[in-house]
């Protein structure tokens, strides 16, 4: 459990902890360079967003602690749409097998990438209870069908507050920073390129309608482009030329 995958090894040379401010149009550019990245292998790219969603789906129907469970382990499973995109930028493809590669990453980076995805969640709950009162963490409550606009706001929440945290998996993953340097670097770079992470959640948006439109069908497509597009942003912001080997 506590051994870095071995077709990505981290990376021996200094961690890119240093963000620099780019332009608001990168944004668009990253979301064009992630759709050149899920062009080379659609198909896997499809089935690593089913195995997230289905992963999702399945343990929030195990009674009592379901929501719990998913909130620990679909964002691991997740991993494998970062893996993916790490892959295909170096020239390879991604592969169904990278699905499992964050189960196999050192605990402390385990840790940080939930808590990273807690971050999202813990702002969807909130509106959830606000808008609509309903508990998340409750099954029972959580099943309460909501209208598309209500579901709409509460992910677009969880999309907004997930900005602060977006670059902490790749810097825990492919870097072997410490967690606390990880959110750290995140923040900064955020801080630094509030308005293109603002213009890259706006697409996200845009992207999330059309999952939802599509009665999640859309997902599938969805989460492939966010995953390889906040990879790229992360190489954009932080000067990363080279893909993680």
């Amino acid at each position: 459990m506590n051994e870095t995958p071995s077709e990505f090894q981290l990376q021996p040379r200094q961690p890119h902890l240093h963000p620099r401010a780019v332009p608001w149009q990168h944004a668009l550019a990253w979301y064009e360079d992630a759709m050149r990245l899920f062009k080379r292998a659609p198909a896997t790219w499809v089935a690593l967003a089913v195995a997230t969603i289905a992963t999702e789906l399945a343990l929030k129907t195990v009674p009592g602690v379901g929501t719990l469970l998913s909130q620990i382990v679909t964002p691991l499973v997740a991993c494998g749409l970062i893996f993916g995109a790490a892959a295909a930028d170096g020239g390879g493809k991604p592969a169904l097998r990278h699905a499992l590669l964050g189960f196999r990453a050192p605990l402390p980076a385990i840790a940080a990438v939930i808590a990273s995805a807690l971050v999202a969640f813990a702002a969807e709950a909130f509106a959830a209870w606000w808008v609509a009162d309903v508990n998340l963490f409750d099954s029972a409550s959580s099943s309460i069908e909501l209208s598309a606009a209500a579901v709409g706001g509460i992910l677009a929440l969880g999309i907004l507050a997930s900005l602060p945290v977006m670059f902490v998996a790749f810097h825990v993953l492919f870097e072997d920073v410490h967690p606390l340097a990880a959110f750290a670097a995140s923040w900064n770079a955020f801080m630094l390129n509030t308005s293109p992470l603002l213009v890259y959640s706006a697409a996200s948006m845009v992207l999330l309608g059309f999952g939802l439109a599509t009665f999640g069908l859309g997902l599938m497509l969805a989460l492939p482009l966010w995953a390889a597009s906040s990879y790229l942003a992360w190489k954009d912001i932080f000067g990363i030329r080279d893909a993680p080997r």
